[in-house]
């Protein structure tokens, strides 16, 4: 088997090296280890390789706490120490800058880091039934498969969650539709936890008396979703309490539905707000907009600095939802939401707004390509926040503010939102140069 020394990380975890021309990605593989490998795949310009023994380790190498670590397609960097993992996701994010964006940030920020365990406080768990393999398994999927690893604890869940795991197995299991239900989704609030289970067909009387046990032996709350996500509704209890959120430091209360979208890592998604507010620095009177806002957890905060927002959101349930939090807030004076499709964002759409002080972005994977085209002479914040979970599309993105809108690109840095993993999660400012 082929022996190398490994340069560098690239954006998924995997050790880089060459070998006759080629790049070689190997997984569970660190900077400055020489390590054998053997090759899964083979292309002509690089090959996707596993390292099978390390030769010589890496002095930031760890001891993977997961028992699953390898199989599970969770985690790929539980080998090296949470520190590190921060400052590689820090440098995935400089690389995707200069390489993509030909841009250097004029700052970067000190990673925002939070607990390395323990804290995923949203996940979709597949189930499936297969009875070659032992019978029922709840899980992630497996690296590289559709599997289902079956899961006997997790340790990025939270403690009082990942001990659930083998009694929601078990409690499945007994279902008489337990080969037609298949994922559980898990969502966690303050004071409240519901276990969403998708079933493809009804639950029977029985099922529903053996989901309302385990409902009131676990202290959660179970809840049913024949279709899509708006289709979720209570089953036990049907009085509980809504699930939601706080963030002390604005004095704000998010409440959302377990099928809505918000941020895994609620300690993160803290101080993620911390510093954008700091960024965007949201005064009394100015206008700013929130563009991707979802239920308003950026937007809440900006119109408790005493700013009048604008929101945008592609969905009506999440504009619903935003609208909700603001009137509950006390802040529907100071807040506007809007429903609209902002990957056909024109410059005339942007416009429509009004004049903008400031502007926050923080789009899925995908980006904001159209909004940042879209920024025109009707329409030029002084100072924009990009917030992104995807640092290829955010170097895209960075390169259009700078070269084609006059922008200047004054720092950026990342969010350990998800340690463990190779996602990078990251904070960039943007400001327009004052005129000479």
């Amino acid at each position: 088997m082929p022996i190398a020394l490994i340069d560098s990380l690239d954006h998924e975890g995997r050790g880089v090296t060459r070998q006759d021309g080629k790049a070689v990605f190997v997984e569970g593989a660190l900077p400055g280890e020489r390590v054998e490998y053997v090759v899964r795949r083979a292309r002509p310009s690089y090959e996707q390789a596993e390292a099978v023994r390390i030769l010589k380790p890496s002095a930031q190498r760890v001891a993977p706490r997961c028992r699953h670590y390898g199989t599970c397609g969770g985690c790929s960097m539980q080998h090296l120490d949470a520190i590190a993992q921060a400052a590689a996701k820090q440098r995935i994010l400089e690389d995707a800058l200069w390489h993509i964006g030909k841009l250097r940030p004029g700052i970067i920020y000190p990673a925002i880091h939070g607990p390395a365990w323990g804290y995923r406080y949203r996940a979709r768990l597949g189930v499936r039934l297969v009875p070659s393999k032992g019978g029922l398994r709840v899980g992630f999927h497996e690296r590289r498969s559709s599997y289902i690893v079956d899961m006997r604890e997790c340790p990025v869940l939270p403690p009082a969650i990942s001990a659930r795991l083998p009694r929601l197995r078990e409690m499945i299991a007994g279902l008489s539709i337990a080969d037609r239900l298949p994922q559980v989704e898990i969502a966690i609030g303050d004071a409240a936890t519901v276990f969403v289970f998708r079933n493809l067909k009804p639950f029977s009387p029985a099922d529903v008396r053996r989901l309302a046990a385990f409902a009131e032996a676990e202290g959660i709350q179970a809840w049913q979703q024949p279709q899509g996500p708006e289709s979720a509704r209570p089953l036990h209890p049907l009085d509980a309490p809504a699930l939601a959120y706080t963030l002390p430091e604005f004095d704000v209360r998010m409440d959302f539905r377990p099928t809505d979208f918000t941020q895994v890592n609620v300690h993160i998604n803290r101080l993620l707000i911390r510093r954008s507010m700091q960024l965007l620095d949201p005064q009394p009177g100015e206008r700013i907009a929130d563009l991707f806002c979802g239920l308003g957890n950026f937007s809440l905060p900006i119109a408790r600095r005493g700013a009048q927002l604008i929101g945008v959101e592609g969905s009506d349930a999440l504009v619903a939802r935003a609208l909700d939090n603001a009137r509950r807030n006390g802040l529907a004076e100071r807040t506007r939401f809007y429903a609209a499709n902002l990957f056909e964002a024109t410059e005339d759409s942007l416009a429509a707004l009004g004049p903008l002080d400031k502007l926050l972005i923080d789009p899925p994977r995908e980006g904001a390509i159209a909004v940042v085209k879209a920024i025109g002479a009707q329409q030029q914040p002084a100072r924009i926040v990009y917030v992104s979970c995807n640092p290829a599309t955010l170097a895209r993105d960075a390169a259009v503010l700078v070269r084609e809108k006059g922008y200047v690109l004054k720092g950026a840095g990342i969010a350990n939102m998800f340690p463990q993993t190779s996602h990078v999660e990251s904070i960039a400012l943007f400001e327009r140069p004052a005129p000479a």
